[in-house]
Formats: structure tokens, C-alpha cells, sequence
């Protein structure tokens, strides 16, 4: 992990940041980070996620952060961009500069775009979820939570057979919260509507919490809609405690989906953590032998 300092205003397009970076057009942005697509001085392309300065109290967060993100280089798994290099701005306690995290290129469109156009087929939506939840089997296996999966989060590429995604934006929410220091609770729950009903109480992002965010995310992906009805953050909070998991044939009565698909969803958005897949490698399973 290198050192450099620079401002918001070297991430205009054409820009050169950190004497590598060709600052290219900008892919995405939240209240946490913004994406660019840059090309690093070697000619290699790739994603530059740049967290600001103001998002840290002191150097000790910034630094906390980019620990974490070190760890995600350990990560290979097609279905999730490779962290390639993290770069942190400052060098002393008074000076928090920005961290930029470079990482392999994703598709650009997110699975939310191809839902705009309609709800993926059955056979989409499975051949796509055992894709991203293998690549969750990867992330997990090295004492990593994603902490934030929706379709936001899940760009794809191609149709049908040559239908591929990965998980971008991997361990921004859990790794604020270590450098926030928030011990075992926490406000930072990632997308309310994707969560699951634990995190309303506090609980921080873990290895279940990704796995009901992507159930929710394929749910929507097979569906059309999301597995709860109501548009008030009040009424899908109170549908998730419901101990009976929603059903897609319920939710959308014209789509056809099979028993064992429709099991494996309804598993992974199991309101009591004991009754959902405890792993990855579980739904993992249950989506292997869906049909």
C-alpha cells in the first residue's frame, strides 16, 4: 500500500492521479465512494473507487479501511473484480488524504438497468445466482462479507448462455465499520430493502446478511419485484418478520419456477437466522441442484 496526496479536483476526466491513473468516465457513485474508469500507466484498464477524505475522523480509520481492502486482493473468483492495488493519501496523524481502491474492470451495466427491461427468465436468474453465490463461497472463505448485494451491486454481462455477473463494491460497509470502530452494532446496514430484519436491530453485516441480500437480489431478478409488498420502509420492515419466507409464485402467479429454485430462494430469506442456509456453500448447493 503506497502513499500519495492529491484533492477531489484531480478526478476530472483526462486527469493523471497519483502519477498512474488516466482518470477516464465515471462509472458510479454513493454516499461512501464514487467509481471511475481509469487506465493505470502501464496500459492496464480497470475501476478506480475513490473514498474522500471527509469520510474519516483520522488517518487511523483511513488506514483501518485500506487494511481491509488489502484483504480482498487474496479474493479470485470470475464473479468478483480483483483488487489490484490500494493507495491511501496523507502521511502523517494531521493528514487524512483520499483512498483509492484499483480494481479489475466490471461490466458497466448493473443487474438494476437489465431489470428496468423486464424480469430475467427462470433459467437466467438460476444460472446467474450460482455464479454470484459461488463467487460469495470465495469471498467468505477468506473471513470476508460483501455487506451490501443488491442489484445495484451485481453488474452482468451478455444474454442467456453467455449470461455472466459480478459483485462490485465488496467490503465497503463492513470495512467502515471496523474502521468506525462500531463493535458488534452498528447503523451501517447497506440497502434497507435488502437487508435482513437483524440489521434493523443493529447487528453488523455478516456471512447471513449476504446471503439474504442475495437471495432478495434473485428473488427480484426471477419475479420483477421484490419479495415484500408495500413501498414504505415502515411495511417492508415489519413483512420481513414474518417467520413464513415470501414466495416468487405468490408475489408474480404468472412466472413459472421450479419447486427446488423456489426452496433455495425462500431458504436464503429465512427470517429467523437459525431456518436460513447457515453458508454460502449451502445455497450454494440447493442452487446446484435446482432445476
Amino acid at each position: 500500500m503506497s502513499h500519495e496526496s492529491y484533492s477531489v479536483y484531480d478526478l476530472s476526466s483526462g486527469k493523471l492521479l497519483a502519477n498512474r491513473f488516466r482518470i477516464g468516465r465515471p462509472l458510479r457513485q454513493n454516499g461512501l465512494m464514487a467509481a471511475f474508469h481509469v487506465t493505470d500507466a502501464d496500459g492496464t484498464a480497470g475501476d478506480l473507487l475513490y473514498f474522500a477524505p471527509s469520510l474519516f475522523e483520522n488517518l487511523e480509520q483511513a488506514r483501518t479501511l485500506a487494511n481491509s481492502f488489502e484483504s480482498w486482493r487474496r479474493v479470485r473468483h470470475s464473479a468478483v473484480p480483483q483488487v489490484r492495488d490500494v493507495i491511501l493519501g496523507g502521511s502523517h496523524a494531521l493528514t487524512t488524504g483520499p483512498l483509492l481502491v484499483f480494481t479489475e474492470s466490471a461490466p458497466e451495466e448493473t443487474l438494476r438497468k437489465r431489470l428496468e427491461q423486464g424480469r430475467l427468465s427462470t433459467d437466467d436468474a438460476l444460472r446467474l445466482g450460482r455464479q454470484l453465490v459461488d463467487g460469495l463461497v470465495e469471498i467468505h472463505a477468506h473471513g470476508l462479507v460483501h455487506g451490501d448485494i443488491k442489484p445495484d451491486t451485481v453488474h452482468v454481462v451478455g444474454e442467456g448462455a453467455t449470461l455472466q455477473g459480478q459483485i462490485v463494491d465488496g467490503g465497503v460497509t463492513p470495512g467502515l465499520w471496523h474502521a468506525k470502530h462500531l463493535g458488534e452494532r452498528t447503523a451501517l446496514i447497506g440497502t434497507p430493502f435488502y437487508a435482513p430484519a437483524e440489521q434493523f436491530g443493529g447487528d453488523a453485516p455478516d456471512v447471513q446478511s449476504d446471503i439474504y441480500n442475495l437471495a432478495t437480489t434473485l428473488f427480484e431478478a426471477v419475479a420483477g419485484v421484490l419479495p415484500w409488498p408495500g413501498k414504505h420502509f415502515l411495511e417492508v420492515f415489519q413483512a420481513k418478520l414474518d417467520k413464513r419466507p415470501p414466495i416468487v409464485r405468490a408475489r408474480a402467479p404468472k412466472i413459472a419456477i421450479s419447486d427446488s429454485f423456489e426452496d433455495a430462494i425462500a431458504r436464503g430469506l429465512m427470517a429467523d437466522r437459525s431456518a436460513r442456509f447457515g453458508t454460502a456453500q449451502e445455497f450454494l448447493s440447493a442452487l446446484q441442484s435446482a432445476t
